[in-house]
């Protein structure tokens, strides 16, 4: 039988021109680069979000970019799952990870908030974690320690050999999405998880590596 359930995906990031280059906004980024290869207009305002429906290799989806803040952006979430009657077992949250390599996707079915504010406010919004993640490493400086450093380096912009590094990653970000959709969740898991990244990468601090795409 055909699988007509609608799916929601929703990239995380801060609303504004402030924010639009900064790590938090990877989530955003991966949602623009989704749109603009399936043709998805994130041009309706409402419930505290921008987003579209299009459809994606035969899959009607809802693609969402919440517009507030990052630790509120589980309301705009919730209010779009509720209007399209989405089960969080439909949606899929792109976001962030300081604690991944920086270029290396995970992709995770439920857990925690791991200490993301805006999977924490998803989290409380929804009830429960019940919700599929695509989290796009962004790494952490040498040395960094704190929650002052953690928040400075998220809300930095990336740097400019990161930038040079971010299409390939948001590339494979939206294969990677593609793959849940067609193939199921277990599939991406697979093929994805333990996919080797090779991004170098220099900082003023000392420099680390992060780690082209195999």
């Amino acid at each position: 039988m055909p699988d007509d359930r609608i799916r929601l995906i929703a990239g995380l990031g801060n609303p504004g021109a402030k924010y639009r280059n900064t790590r938090h906004n990877a989530g955003f980024m991966a949602a623009d680069k989704i749109a603009a290869a399936y043709a998805i207009d994130l041009d309706i305002r409402k419930f505290g979000a921008f987003f579209g429906t299009g459809v994606i290799e035969g899959i009607r989806v809802v693609l969402a970019k919440p517009q507030l803040y990052m630790n509120r952006s589980g309301l705009p979430v919730f209010r779009i799952a509720e209007h399209f009657k989405i089960s969080s077992r439909d949606i899929l949250v792109i976001h962030d990870d300081i604690d991944l390599a920086f270029g290396r996707l995970k992709i995770k079915q439920k857990g925690g908030t791991g200490g993301h504010n805006g999977i924490r406010s998803l989290t409380d919004a929804f009830d429960g974690g019940n919700f599929s993640r695509l989290r796009i490493g962004i790494g952490r400086d040498c040395g960094q320690s704190g929650d002052a450093s953690v928040t400075d380096h998220v809300l930095g912009s990336f740097s400019e050999d990161e930038t040079r590094c971010l299409d390939p990653i948001l590339k494979n970000a939206l294969e990677a999405v593609v793959t849940i959709l067609s193939r199921g969740i277990m599939e991406g898991m697979n093929r994805f998880n333990k996919r080797k990244v090779s991004f170098h990468i220099n900082y003023l601090d000392g420099g680390r590596d992060g780690s082209s795409l195999k």
